[in-house]
């Protein structure tokens, strides 16, 4: 079995929104150091990646909300890289109370990238192996994605700290701009339950990107459609399911 890494955290003042809850961003800031401590320890850090020419890139995220962690709340953090095939590793993140209650359960798929030519490349068994992952044949296909049909649209300038060492835009970065269009009222309003979302192309610096999106009344409640587009390209797309906040 794959193994498990647990770190300890404790929710910071910045980590939440004006509810005092986590917001999304932050919390795949934590999850994503977590999983980068856990590498460090297996000695298959960032570094050591790079010497193969490759850096991890995540291409989708798959998140299942119980409920938000709330900002001075202490926090058991668990990541497991569990699958691998030839070119896609799927990692879960886990995060507990302190009562051990799951609060959020986080699906990920990183492919690893040619820092040269930005093409990916197979998983080597010299990143892979210390994880003790399931190696596979199949690919995991997350739900479907459905696309904004009638929708609106802000537009945001890609700015310097937006980008990280793999030279694009950070995910996190993604989700200030899908989510900001929403607007006060609908984010002070209502919280997330689930989160699909898949990463297309890479955005770089200085480029304008357009966050379109639209708002549906359904019998489960709330959802929202979203893509990121440039020059009327598709490059992040996700829907997200919303409930009203206690």
């Amino acid at each position: 079995m794959a193994k498990k890494f647990t770190t300890p955290y404790e929710v910071a003042y910045y980590d939440g929104d004006i509810t005092r809850k986590m917001t999304i961003p932050s919390m795949l800031a934590v999850v994503i150091k977590t999983s980068e401590e856990q590498s460090d320890a297996l000695e298959r850090g960032s570094d050591f990646v790079a010497s193969f020419g490759l850096g991890w890139v995540i291409t989708n995220y798959e998140i299942h909300i119980t409920r938000l962690p709330k900002v001075g709340e202490k926090l058991a953090i668990t990541t497991q890289a569990i699958a691998y095939n030839k070119y896609f590793c799927y990692r879960n993140f886990w995060i507990h109370d302190e009562a051990g209650n799951e609060c959020v359960l986080i699906k990920s798929t990183f492919v690893l990238m040619d820092k040269v030519n930005r093409k990916m490349s197979s998983v080597l068994p010299e990143i892979i192996e210390p994880y003790e992952s399931e190696k596979i044949k199949k690919i995991y296909r997350s739900e479907k994605i459905e696309k904004v049909e009638k929708g609106e649209f802000s537009p945001y300038r890609v700015r310097y700290f937006d980008i990280d060492g793999n030279q694009h835009v950070n995910n996190a970065i993604y989700f200030n701009w899908l989510l900001d269009v929403l607007g006060y009222d609908f984010l002070s309003t209502y919280e997330p339950t689930f989160i699909n979302v898949k990463f297309d192309k890479e955005v770089e610096y200085g480029q304008v990107v357009e966050s379109h999106y639209e708002t549906l009344d359904t019998d489960e409640g709330k959802i929202t459609r979203h893509e990121i587009r440039i020059d009327g390209q598709t490059y992040c797309e996700a829907n997200m399911k919303w409930k009203k906040s206690e």
